[in-house]
């Protein structure tokens, strides 16, 4: 019966095993007693499974009480003592307690390390497990080190082709795509779902969440629409495999309302990050790093539909919170301080918003180096106050750098390279250099066409813009021409 459950945990029926540890942890006990080993062994396996399904309290409780018994029975080196250990580390990281997470997993990692040796295969599940609760952290240089390791060591061992040798490059690409390498991570990313589905079949949660994590660096690639599509079919599935309620289904939800809001279609974000920040407030609590990025898009959201007010109230409360949890240099802390920073612009107080947008800009620059895409995100943010603040020869030097860079590391038809365009464009207007800004609003113009289409506002605030410019040089017939057009998408929208 127990290698019954194992089967099913191992196809993705989570409900079908849960089911069935219960009779087999209820029979150990009664049998066994409740601190015989193979007690132990299926208390934990159930803990697992509430974490499978999301249930991570539970798993937590269970597996403290696991941890507790075998280090009394049998000390703190033994392996199931470790082995319990470990789980508890990876409830913590699902918790959003990476601290904690980390400080278990250094301890398994050191003692595997030294009683197992450093290519076994337990000792490369805790390895593995550090590197990706380093990146919960933000420290990508470390997590990169110990991913490639890990993969390095799966693939000569077990083959490119084994369940764990995937799992290792998945969590290598999600890596790859924190450190701004979206090619490689597109790379990886893309081979981990073939041969997922392959392995696995295109429903089982491995593969899904493989489907998931491609998404988004289609999206970091600035392919929004592609994006869409695969979080459409990751949510369909996630949805009738593990109910809308589990962990892994809120967190695409909430990506595809990110997806939604920069697609413009405002009205849907907010309905669906309404709804997965309700039930992670409830599954999860206020403060878990998930609540707090969901509360976040949902500041984002409200500040497209120009209520800055309540985007900022939300904003204050998540960088508060994460400034306390995360630390205020990790990753997570300066998007929402860049995100308060363009709030703040919006509403007018650009002091505000320039103080940190500068403290953003050179934490940056110290953790990610001049070159990353989220460095020139925060370049941009920056800029752009100074745009405000009606510096415009400061604003435009660090628009030309920006658009330089972004250019060469993500291509011009890149959304992040068409938006430092199209601020030059308003610079070179503001100064009257309307030729130059003719030549730059016609890529823009043509660019977003091609990517959103005629109805989207980025489209047609590069055709207002544009319509300005050629009125500036007296080029009257494409002015009116576009003025037209304006009204024949507003009119669509």
């Amino acid at each position: 019966m127990n290698c019954l459950g194992l089967t099913y945990k191992k196809l993705g029926e989570y409900k079908k095993a849960k089911a069935l540890e219960v009779v087999v942890l209820e029979e150990c006990v009664t049998i066994l007693g409740p601190d015989h080993p193979t007690t132990l062994e299926a208390m934990g396996n159930f803990a697992m499974t509430h974490c499978n399904l999301g249930d991570y309290e539970q798993a937590k409780e269970l597996e403290i009480l696991v941890l507790q018994k075998p280090t009394t029975l049998l000390g703190q080196d033994d392996p199931d003592t470790l082995l319990a250990m470990g789980n508890l580390a990876l409830t913590y990281s699902n918790l959003g307690d990476y601290h904690k997470a980390k400080e278990l997993e250094m301890v398994v990692l050191e003692k595997r390390t030294k009683v197992l040796g450093e290519e076994h295969h337990a000792t490369l599940i805790t390895m593995g497990n550090l590197a990706q609760t380093h990146a919960n952290l933000g420290d990508n240089e470390k997590a990169r080190g110990l991913g490639v390791t890990v993969l390095e060591k799966r693939t000569m061992f077990l083959g490119e082709n084994h369940l764990d040798t995937l799992v290792a490059m998945g969590n290598l690409g999600t890596i790859y795509s924190n450190l701004g390498d979206y090619d490689r991570a597109q790379e990886l990313g893309a081979l981990v779902l073939q041969k997922l589905a392959t392995l696995l079949g295109q429903d089982h949660p491995d593969t899904l969440i493989a489907m998931r994590n491609l998404a988004r660096t289609s999206f970091d690639l600035g392919d929004y629409h592609k994006a869409k599509e695969l979080e459409m079919v990751v949510l369909e599935k996630q949805t009738k495999v593990l109910g809308e309620e589990h962990h892994d289904t809120l967190i695409t939800m909430g990506h595809l309302a990110v997806t939604h809001s920069t697609l413009g279609d405002y009205g849907r974000a907010q309905e669906l990050e309404t709804l997965v920040l309700r039930k992670q407030t409830t599954l999860l609590g206020q403060d878990h790093p998930n609540t707090l990025i969901t509360m976040r898009s949902l500041a984002m959201t409200y500040s497209n539909l120009r209520d800055y007010h309540k985007a900022k109230e939300l904003e204050m409360v998540v960088l508060e919170k994460q400034t306390k949890l995360l630390g205020e240099d990790h990753h997570n802390t300066l998007i929402t301080m860049g995100n308060l920073a363009v709030t703040h612009c919006n509403l007018g107080d650009w002091e505000k918003a320039k103080g940190l947008a500068v403290t953003v800009l050179e934490k940056r620059t110290t953790l990610l180096g001049q070159e990353h895409p989220v460095t020139l995100i925060a370049m941009g943010n920056l800029a752009m106050t100074h745009q405000k603040l009606g510096d415009l020869e400061k604003a435009k030097q660090l628009w030309v750098t920006v658009l330089a860079k972004q250019t060469t590391i993500l291509g011009q038809a890149h959304p992040h390279t068409l938006m430092a365009m199209a601020h030059l464009v308003t610079i070179y207007c503001a100064q009257g250099e309307f030729t130059r800004a003719e030549r730059l609003g016609i890529v823009v113009l043509e660019k977003w066409r091609q990517l959103f289409g005629d109805q989207h506002h980025l489209s047609i605030l590069a055709m207002q813009s544009l319509a300005h410019t050629y009125r500036k040089l007296q080029k009257l017939k494409e002015a009116e021409e576009l003025d037209q057009l304006v009204k024949d998408s507003q009119k669509l929208v």
